[in-house]
C-alpha cells in the first residue's frame, strides 16, 4: 500500500500523503469519479485524493461533497473540513472535525522562479534568492495551502497572504498573515520536505 507519509495534528485533524502506484480500478472501488476528468492521470489524481479522505476518516460523506463557485470542494454541513491537493504522482489530504484548513504538495522545479513576481510580496523579494528553488517552492506552496484555508477566492497572493519569518530546515513553522480588508488573520502554517517534495499544511 503506496502510504507515503501520514500525520495526526491532533485527535480532530489527519493528513496523509499517497504515492499514485494503482490502476484507476482499485480507487473506483472505494470512491466515486464525481465529475468528468478526460486526463487519465489527473483521474487517478482526482480519485486518490478523494480516496484519502475516507482513509483519514472512515465515515467522511464522500457523496455529499459539493463544489463551490470558487472550485472549492466542500461539505454543506461542515461535519468536516477538508482539503486536497495533487502533484506528479503525488495526492495529498487534510481532514478536520473542528478546524479549517488547507494543503499543499509541490514538486520543486525550477520554473517557479519565473512566476516569483506573481507570489511574491516585495518584501519578501528581498528575503529570498530567485535561484533558491526550495525556498521559493515553500513559500508558493505555503500561498496555496493559505488560499484554500480561506476557501472564499479573490486572493492576491503576493499582497493579502505574507509570510514573515521563515528559516529554511528539513521540516518547520512558517509565520504567516492573510490580509482581508482591515483584517488581519495570523498563520503558522507547517512545512515537511521529502526529497524533491514539498508538503505545506495550516490549520486553525
Amino acid at each position: 500500500m503506496p502510504l507515503y507519509y501520514t500525520k495526526e495534528i491532533s485527535p480532530t485533524t489527519k493528513l496523509a500523503i499517497w504515492k499514485i502506484e494503482e490502476s484507476e480500478s482499485f480507487f473506483l472501488s472505494y470512491v466515486p469519479l464525481s465529475n468528468e476528468i478526460s486526463h487519465p492521470h489527473k483521474r487517478l489524481q482526482h480519485l486518490a485524493g478523494r480516496y484519502l479522505l475516507q482513509y483519514l476518516f472512515p465515515d467522511f460523506p464522500i457523496h455529499a461533497i459539493q463544489i463551490a463557485s470558487t472550485r472549492k470542494p466542500y461539505l454543506e454541513d461542515e461535519l468536516y473540513h477538508f482539503s486536497i491537493s495533487h502533484c506528479g504522482d503525488y495526492a495529498a489530504a487534510i481532514v478536520s472535525s473542528t478546524d479549517r484548513i488547507g494543503i499543499d504538495i509541490e514538486l520543486q522545479r525550477p520554473t517557479v522562479a519565473r512566476i516569483a513576481h506573481k507570489f511574491l510580496h516585495t518584501e519578501e523579494m528581498n528575503e529570498i534568492l530567485l535561484n533558491d528553488i526550495t525556498s521559493l517552492t515553500i513559500h508558493w506552496s505555503t500561498k496555496e495551502a493559505i488560499f484554500k484555508w480561506w476557501g472564499w477566492g479573490d486572493v492576491d497572493f503576493s499582497e493579502m497572504i505574507r509570510i514573515d519569518k521563515f528559516t529554511l530546515a528539513a521540516k518547520g513553522t512558517i509565520d504567516a498573515r492573510f490580509l482581508e480588508h482591515n483584517s488581519v488573520f495570523p498563520l503558522n502554517p507547517q512545512y515537511k520536505l521529502f526529497g524533491n517534495l514539498c508538503l505545506v499544511w495550516v490549520a486553525g
